[in-house]
């Protein structure tokens, strides 16, 4: 082994720092002088600390990164690595640093608000080249190439204190109190080291620029980032559950409408399902699979206060949405089985107010569309059908029809506006935050934007008030309305533009110009006070093969016009927090939900066709509903730290009520015609006045709660919960609940013996187990016995007597749905960028929700709720990130997979399978949910394409007996399940889960220079999609272009069965895998083009930052499925209102 003894320092070296020493303390003395008073406040500030054995920069960073402290010193007169420990709790920030630096011969000054710090001896002012530009070349290199620079974060804001220093010397500088250097460097070849505590260093090389502007990275290796973890906040490193978090910075100037969507492939082992691209929709959101056959939805809260709808939230004054994936959810007890959802509202920093702008206007249109038959193959088709049904051709000359019409192409829109504006202020002083915003979302949807539009507006303010040293109060407000128009019917054949784009024949005009030429001209001349007219007075095209509710959908639009719904939303909480004692923190909370909402509607005199009509009356339908729901939180919270034993102990109390009632109205006959014109203030006959009442019963809970968390040298950690609930829901055996939960976590890496300086920096492992429950699957009075009324019976002659009785028996143990949910996982920092979060699950629900089967002797209507079943979700999630910068390129790239497999394991003893998804004239269910298969699995007919031949036909026997003697060429061989010779119900079969098996996304950010880029990207794989928007009954409804190969005998190698109005062998009544279609995709979900404007044209404005963007959203779709949108809800697509594509140019402005 060689030793080395240590260089001395040059004495060229110890000349600069004196140097540096003498120009501080010039340049600081006046700053000191002027700011004695506030220095001392500072140093009076109360923080919380436990680091062991770890260097003196990660204590500093700790301090401001959770105590908002800020720091100057110089690296080359303070050692950065030298080991400290250090444990105190709310402690003045004098001690802590007194405890750190003293030992360590380092002296601290105070001035404005940052700490200076410098060798012992000697003041800070003398020691600290950081708060002005200082430069000292070494006495052999004199440099001679003048440059100016600024060093920002991420978000524009300026880094004191930064060093540059000019690689390979000893020559350079730190940034002054706007971030800003000055340097002479040797040349053009000449490499700068930028260098900030809690960020990644960067090398920048000079080259012919003159002014350069240094965009730092944080560094991922901090671990003291804090985490919401319910009723309280944790630090990241200790942290024991599997929490997922999304914060403000991953969502910022992307089109996100909705907060719940900002999740979408942003979380592992959370998936997000659009439910309808129409503008204001909520997706569905599964945390770990489907929990429940009735209700799987998680639990919303925000700021504390519990929800049911995040709708009203502006996404862009969320500050981090948390996830509680495991056990860690336990602190909701009763209604935490499905996953709980912290969403956090921005608050002000300290410093000066500070005002945003960011906003974006596009143009949307549609990814893609099907594709149907045009007017000649349609009439083609039509001919074939007849005659394979033994009929005369409808049509003599199908080629001299054209194309006809392409009703996908009149119904949507290639430039439907989407605008959003958001404009907040915000700041903070050593006693008050604050933080106000507002915000206006308008966006027009793709099909029809006259009936489908939404728009939003939001104001919040949050605010808290440090009244004493130990005692704050607090309050955050949110008020939202938003009025929606909507085109009705979405992913059903029963009408609406969608189902009836897809069915319509396009032999139909859109508009008729010339009545006479039509095939059905009486029905404008009878219906011609009724028939929908353009604005021009052209009658709107009626069809005359295809009827019932598919209509010519410009025809209904205006039925529609002006109908709408509207929501307002008072979203509040208010706190008051006392610290009577050090180390206990005693918290009220009352928060509330008063939504007022309802809708408007006007159905006017309209004929569409034969059996879509109102010839009567008109009529206007009103609806003013309103819901109170609010929650009582106490808690009482003990921090306290001892060697190195940290703990934390907190109890609390809950309580919450929600109530609801609403009333509405029918008024029948109003003379008027159109929902302009309509009134409730017309003179009506009582009887034409119709209300109606709404009252539901007020849902209680009461709740007692506790956490206990531990850790020992931040190395080995527990965390252990309970909850006791009680609901109004439940029966009177069991009315309360208690959901327990324990973690426990090892942070290998802070051994003494585990190796350091290695590709490992950070490894902690984790696992939990606990039980959680489900209130949400049921409903009020479910256990109990409820009376219903038409019980009627006829005794004597005609002598009815109205009669009432039990809906179904009363259930006094109906209790919660339990979910005792397991983990196992680990957290790790690799190679100093590479973070790595893996967790293996499982997931078992006990005593699900159902309702029972009685037999009918027993006498009642209804069938009684009990606990019957059980199902498991098992899976495994990996997180991805990774940080990097070459030269002036600054990356991070990262993403998540998911695997989870749903499976019900019991449904009790009565129960074979619950039936899940109909089509119009489908000759079975579709789905099923049963024992050993996923909730809701495909179920129907195997078919083994088609009968090629008569000679198929006959070889296809069983004990020499034809299977399908009925069959007739181009027919499906269906497969005989189970071997009796013949096709019947018992031959179906599992067919596919609607379920993903994986979801995954990917993100990538750059930036270089000026300019960055964002892109991100989701999907899943292993699912299936059931295409069902073709009408059965409808025979002449219009065919996808499939069935221009269909079978005949000119094309009798053809997999496409034959066509028939008739269908015999229910070639497409029988559900089966002819409608099943692979729903696996990848979309890129945003690609984002920005451009910070220079400092230096900013800086004479005063402004901080300005970036301009250009950007898409759904740019691309990579799928196999042939229908709109394979992100379908349920996996059932009957005409699903498609995602958009969006185009759009955007704005965000800091001043």
């Amino acid at each position: 082994m060689k030793f080395r003894l240590r260089t001395p320092i040059p004495w060229y070296q110890i000349m600069r720092i004196t140097f540096i020493q003498i120009l501080i303390s010039t340049m600081l003395t006046g700053m000191a002088y002027s700011n004695t008073l506030n220095a001392q406040g500072i140093l009076d500030k109360k923080v919380s600390i436990s680091l062991n054995n770890t260097t003196l920069v990660d204590v500093l960073t700790h301090l401001q990164k959770n105590d908002n402290v800020k720091f100057i010193y110089s690296s080359t007169a303070i050692n950065g690595t030298q080991k400290v420990s250090v444990n105190m709790e709310n402690e003045p920030l004098k001690n802590v640093l007194d405890e750190v630096l003293k030992s360590k011969g380092i002296s601290y000054e105070v001035l404005q608000d940052r700490i200076v710090l410098g060798k012992a001896g000697t003041t800070a002012n003398e020691t600290t080249p950081a708060a002005v530009a200082a430069k000292v070349n070494t006495a052999t290199d004199v440099a001679a190439t003048p440059i100016t620079g600024k060093v920002v974060d991420k978000t524009g804001e300026p880094i004191i204190g930064a060093s540059i220093l000019e690689k390979g010397t000893t020559n350079g500088v730190s940034t002054d109190l706007n971030g800003n250097f000055k340097l002479n460097v040797s040349g053009p070849n000449a490499v700068l080291v930028i260098a900030y505590i809690g960020y990644n260093n960067q090398e920048v090389t000079v080259g012919n620029q003159t002014n350069i502007t240094i965009t730092l990275v944080e560094n991922i290796k901090n671990l003291n980032e804090v985490v919401v973890v319910g009723y309280g906040t944790q630090k990241k490193a200790t942290v024991t559950g599997a929490i997922s978090s999304v914060k403000a910075a991953d969502i910022q100037d992307q089109q996100v409408t909705r907060i719940d969507d900002a999740l979408r492939g942003r979380v592992s082992g959370v998936s997000v399902v659009q439910s309808s691209g129409q503008p204001g929709a909520a997706p569905q959101i599964r945390i770990r699979g489907v929990t429940s056959r009735i209700n799987s939805d998680p639990l919303y809260v925000v700021d504390g206060v519990v929800v049911d709808d995040i709708s009203l939230l502006n996404p862009n004054d969320v500050e981090s949405t948390e996830v509680l994936k495991d056990a860690s959810a336990a602190i909701y007890g009763s209604r935490s089985s499905n996953g709980v959802i912290l969403i956090t509202t921005k608050k002000g920093k300290k410093g000066d107010a500070v005002i945003s702008y960011n906003g974006y206007v596009g143009f949307q249109g549609p990814v893609s569309k099907i594709k149907l038959a045009n007017a000649s193959q349609y009439a083609t088709l039509r001919n074939e059908a007849q005659v394979n049904d033994g009929k005369a051709p409808i049509f003599t000359n199908p080629g001299s029809l054209g194309t006809g019409t392409n009703w996908q192409n009149e119904i949507f829109s290639n430039n439907a506006l989407i605008q959003n504006h958001n404009l907040n202020i915000s700041g903070a002083t050593d006693k008050a935050t604050y933080y106000t915003s507002f915000g206006y979302l308008d966006q027009k949807g793709i099909v029809m934007p006259d009936i489908s539009d939404y728009k939003k507006f939001n104001f919040t303010t949050n605010t808290t008030y440090k009244v004493k040293k130990w005692f704050t109060i607090g309050e955050n407000f949110t008020y939202s309305y938003n009025r929606n128009k909507s085109v009705g019917n979405t992913n059903s054949v029963f009408g609406g533009p969608l189902s009836s784009a897809l069915n319509l024949d396009p032999l139909t005009p859109v508009t008729v110009s010339n009545i006479g030429a039509q095939p059905n001209a009486s029905v404008y001349t009878d219906q011609a006070n009724y028939i929908v007219r353009n604005a021009q007075g052209l009658p709107y095209g009626i069809s005359n093969y295809v009827s019932q509710e598919i209509t010519n959908p410009f025809a209904y639009a205006q039925t529609r016009v002006g109908n709408y719904t509207y929501a307002t939303n008072l979203l509040g909480n208010a706190f008051a927090e006392i610290e009577p004692i050090e180390g206990l923190k005693i918290r009220t909370q009352i928060g509330a939900k008063q939504s007022y909402y309802g809708q408007d509607g006007f159905t006017p005199l309209y004929y569409l066709n034969s059996s879509t009509s109102n010839l009567s009356n008109t009529s206007q339908y009103q609806e003013n509903d309103r819901n109170l729901s609010w929650n009582w939180d106490n808690t009482a919270t003990y921090t306290r730290s001892f060697g190195k034993h940290n703990l934390s102990a907190l109890i609390g109390t809950s309580a919450q009520k929600i109530t609801s009632s609403g009333l509405g109205g029918t008024f029948i006959g109003e003379p008027v015609n159109s929902f302009a014109d309509a009134s409730t203030g017309f003179a009506l006959p009582a009887a034409n006045r119709i209300a109606t009442g709404i009252i539901a019963q007020p849902h209680t809970l009461a709740s007692y709660f506790g956490r206990v968390t531990y850790d020992y040298d931040q190395k080995y950690l527990f965390t252990g919960i309970i909850r006791r609930d009680g609901s109004s829901r439940f029966g009177s055996n069991n009315a309360y609940g208690t959901f327990p939960s324990a973690e426990a976590g090892y942070v290998i890496s802070r051994e003494d013996w585990f190796p350091k300086n290695t590709f490992a920096d950070f490894i902690k492992l984790r696992g939990s187990y606990g039980i959680v429950g489900n209130e949400m699957a049921v409903g009020d009075f479910a256990y109990a016995a409820t009376i219903g009324s038409g019980r009627n019976y006829v005794f004597g002659n005609d002598n009815l007597i109205v009669g009432y009785s039990p809906n179904a028996p009363a259930n006094p143990s109906l209790k919660w749905e339990e979910t005792r949910t397991a983990n196992i996982g680990f957290d790790a920092t690799l190679l100093n960028n590479l973070s790595v979060t893996f967790d293996v699950y499982r997931k078992l629900t006990k005593g699900m929700l159902q309702q029972i089967q009685l037999p009918t002797y027993a006498g009642f209507n209804g069938q009684p709720f009990a606990n019957v079943g059980d199902m498991e979700n098992k899976g495994v999630e990996l997180s991805l990130g990774y940080t990097g910068k070459v030269g002036d390129f600054n990356y991070n790239v990262g993403g998540n997979i998911s695997y989870n497999h749903n499976e019900v394991t019991s449904l009790g003893n009565q129960i074979n399978y619950f039936t899940v998804g109909t089509v119009q004239s489908s000759t079975y269910e579709i789905g099923r949910t049963a024992v050993g298969q996923p909730v809701g699995a495909f179920y129907g007919f195997q078919e083994l394409g088609v009968f090629h031949s008569q000679a198929e036909i006959d070889a296809y026997t069983h004990n020499g007996v034809k299977i399908q003697p009925n069959a007739k060429p181009g027919d499906f061989k269906w497969a005989d399940i189970d071997g009796d010779g013949k096709i019947t119900a018992s031959d179906r079969k599992f067919l596919g889960n609607p379920l993903p098996t994986f979801t995954y996304g990917v993100n990538f950010n750059a930036s270089y220079k000026n300019f960055d880029i964002k892109i991100f990207g989701q999907g899943v794989w292993g699912n299936k999609i059931y295409q069902a928007y073709r009408r059965l009954d409808i025979a002449s409804a219009n065919y996808p272009i499939a069935a221009v190969n269909a079978w005949t005998p000119d094309n009798a190698g053809s997999n496409y069965p034959r066509l028939t109005d008739a269908d015999p062998n229910n070639n497409f009544k029988n559900p089966s895998n002819f409608y099943l279609q692979n729903g696996a995709y990848f979309r890129i979900k945003t690609l984002q083009l920005g451009y910070n404007l220079p400092q230096s044209w900013l800086k004479s404005a005063d402004v901080k930052k300005v970036r301009v963007f250009l950007s898409s959203n759904n740019l691309v779709t990579i799928t196999g499925y042939k229908g709109y949108d394979p992100e379908i809800s349920g996996g059932i697509d009957m005409g699903i209102y498609p995602q958009a594509r969006t185009f759009m140019a955007g704005l965000d402005i800091t001043l």
